[in-house]
């Protein structure tokens, strides 16, 4: 009987072995959650410390009314999957922006943005390039995708070397390639050509855009990495 016990250990023992051993070299990370119940330790101000004036965290939701300072997390992230709810008020307009380094006034002079928006009322949502799951300004997002305000969308962000990929509300709408031909080609032809370092940056901050008016609140966001 204890030999059959030992031989059973060891079996295991060996296909758990064989199990670690196929798994990928940059498997992903552990999710980690990116907001607690009644405070957001992980964000700061883009102009400061801590959370700016106008910012509210309660019962695990960020939230804001009106215009506010940026949201940027205090750690940087290269390879990352992120995921959250969202949902903005009537006319709502905010986004999240990734690789966001410091050298500019605003996070969004050098880090893409993922656009949350209000579709049906917001003047941005008139133009597919600026709408909900758009990388704004630059690769547009399919229409009837985004749920109306007040309404929570989940979006994933899936950001690995060159390659990016935005997902609203389990179906993937934008996909494209940094640093690639057609990537320079738009971003020569759009507002953000003014800045060199747009784009550029390997590692970064993940942003959330607070400046713009509206109700803005995000739930479960979480974060992992792909490294």
């Amino acid at each position: 009987m204890m030999k059959s016990v030992s031989g059973l250990l060891m079996t295991s023992m060996l296909l758990a072995t064989s199990v670690l051993l196929s798994l990928p070299a940059g498997a992903a990370g552990a999710w980690r959650s990116l907001l607690e119940e009644q405070s957001a330790p992980a964000w700061r101000g883009w102009k400061g410390p801590g959370l700016p004036a106008g910012w509210h965290v309660a019962g695990g939701v960020l939230s804001k009314e009106g215009p506010v300072d940026d949201l940027v997390t205090n750690e940087r992230f290269g390879d990352f999957e992120l995921e959250l709810d969202w949902k903005v008020g009537r006319e709502g307009n905010s986004g999240i922006f990734y690789r966001g380094t410091p050298e500019y006034d605003h996070i969004y002079w050098s880090g893409p943005e993922y656009q949350l928006l209000d579709d049906e009322n917001a003047p941005d949502g008139k133009n597919r390039l600026t709408a909900a799951g758009s990388a704004y300004g630059l690769y547009p997002s399919p229409a009837g995708v985004v749920h109306p305000h007040d309404h929570w969308n989940h979006s994933r962000l899936i950001v690995k070397g060159t390659h990016v990929e935005h997902w609203l509300n389990g179906r993937k709408v934008v996909e494209y390639e940094l640093q690639s031909a057609d990537w320079k080609q738009r971003v020569a032809a759009s507002k953000f050509a003014k800045y060199p370092q747009y784009g550029l940056a390997a590692t970064g901050m993940i942003g959330l855009q607070g400046d713009h008016p509206g109700v803005l609140a995000i739930r479960r966001i979480r974060v992992r990495d792909l490294n």
